[in-house]
């Protein structure tokens, strides 16, 4: 990774997954509970969040949802003026705390827990007013920091092989807070404190790989809840000086290669090849990885598919949510034809498929293989089948079964699982297939299609 422009970098500046950390120093990908599906609505105001989780996330079956960080940030219609921020009161473009608050209990009263994006890495860059009225300058926000408490380095990050500048200097300009001092931990921490009291359940560590592992470690040990659930954003790099396998201890890391992977593999390679994927391609342990097939910076770069790759985007989703692997995020955002462009309506969702808004997470292919998920956790890959090119199959022991046809022509044929006889929804067509009593099952698959079935749904 070279230095960014401002727009794509405040973007890679922002994004990543959840983790779990627990006192003893492991983590996990799978969140507390049984359910790790992480809907990440990306600069949907609060208001909008709340109604969202009662209609469509708690019965669908997510166990989190992810907002957009709450804190006052610079103005500007932009969404990566989000990423700046210029106090911790919550006062932007998505709602203040009254709002924030109220979200979190509909959010919990629905069965969601709430994960925040926390930035935390830096500041801003220039000076003004926020989002919140409060003036500032750059190494300079009254009441809280001055330029004791950031880094000597005021040169823009430059050599990702050199540790001290990718993690002392300032990522595309950002006023890059020392969170070697002491004083900045407990203003962190109290910053996160503070959401931990309005209920929240877990953060996304924006930017981790830019603070020594050390540090978010003692910010984290400051924390009310120092198990609480915790996800870093570390993007691999090969040969680059700081690297993801440093942070597992605290917490999850973001997996980005499977994401980058997902899409070489979709778009121009045989999905025969996943039938390793995760550790046997090299990346970090399930227990420790956050996946993606995109997240709001890479549909803007274009490392990763996106929803712009129709059902190509729609089918690495439902592998990535069939596929015991990491704990994933499906990222929602809205159109965008400019890579800056803020969210409609300052964030506000009247409805989906509305005013730009995509809501991946509500797209009835992706929905619905979140219960296929949950209902199939814990089991391993079972009965794997590939005709060595774009169509695979494999069950997820006795509880599921998933068959995706990446081909030009549809295929029609017998598939052996491990499911017991009986009728049962394809979740991808909602329309019954059969098992015999040999565990036999028999469907035509049109091209760019998939079929999904799970114990205990047999109507649709």
């Amino acid at each position: 990774m070279a230095s960014r422009t401002l727009s794509g970098a405040l973007a890679l500046a922002a994004a990543a997954s959840v983790a779990l950390a627990v006192p003893a120093g492991t983590a996990q990908a799978s969140p507390p509970g049984t359910k790790d599906v992480t809907a990440v609505l990306f600069e949907w105001d609060f208001d909008s969040v709340a109604t969202e989780c009662a209609s469509r996330l708690g019965p669908a079956g997510y166990g989190f949802v992810q907002v957009s960080p709450p804190a006052e940030h610079i103005q500007g219609s932009q969404w990566w003026t989000s990423y700046q921020p210029v106090s911790y009161q919550i006062a932007g473009r998505l709602g203040n705390a009254t709002d924030f608050r109220d979200m979190v209990t509909a959010c919990h009263n629905a069965g969601v827990k709430v994960v925040v994006d926390a930035v935390i890495n830096h500041m801003s860059a220039g000076s003004g007013t926020g989002t919140g009225g409060s003036s500032y300058t750059k190494y300079n926000y009254p009441g809280l920091y001055s330029s004791p408490d950031f880094d000597n380095c005021t040169a823009s990050i430059s050599n990702y092989t050199d540790r001290a500048n990718v993690q002392n200097c300032e990522l595309v300009g950002l006023a890059d807070l020392d969170t070697g001092e002491t004083y900045v931990r407990s203003a962190i921490a109290g910053y996160l404190n503070t959401l931990l009291g309005y209920g929240v359940d877990g953060f996304r560590i924006d930017a981790a790989k830019h603070m020594p592992a050390a540090d978010l470690a003692n910010i984290k040990s400051r924390l009310s809840n120092t198990g609480v659930y915790w996800k870093q954003e570390a993007i691999y790099g090969a040969g680059e000086a700081v690297q993801p396998t440093e942070y597992t201890g605290t917490g999850d890391v973001q997996e980005f290669r499977y994401a980058y992977d997902l899409k070489r593999v979709f778009n121009n390679e045989n999905l025969a090849y996943l039938k390793n994927y995760g550790e046997g391609w090299g990346y970090m342990s399930s227990g420790v990885s956050a996946v993606f097939v995109d997240n709001h910076d890479t549909e803007r770069n274009g490392s990763t598919l996106s929803y712009k790759d129709n059902a190509n985007y729609t089918l690495a989703n439902v592998f990535m949510l069939a596929w015991p692997y990491g704990a994933p995020d499906i990222n929602s955002g809205y159109e965008f034809s400019s890579t800056d462009a803020g969210p409609p309506n300052d964030g506000t969702v009247n409805a989906c498929w509305q005013d730009g808004w995509k809501c991946q997470h509500a797209w009835g292919e992706i929905q619905r293989m979140v219960a296929f998920r949950n209902s199939t956790r814990g089991e391993a890959v079972t009965n794997w089948w590939d005709n060595g090119a774009d169509a695979i199959a494999f069950g997820r022991g006795s509880k599921g079964f998933v068959a995706i046809n990446h081909e030009s022509s549809s295929l029609s044929r017998t598939y052996q699982t491990s499911l017991a006889a009986g009728t049962y929804c394809n979740v991808q067509s909602n329309t019954t297939v059969s098992v015999n009593s040999s565990g036999q099952l028999t469907a035509t698959l049109g091209a760019n299609t998939a079929l999904a079935v799970y114990s205990g749904k047999s109507s649709c």
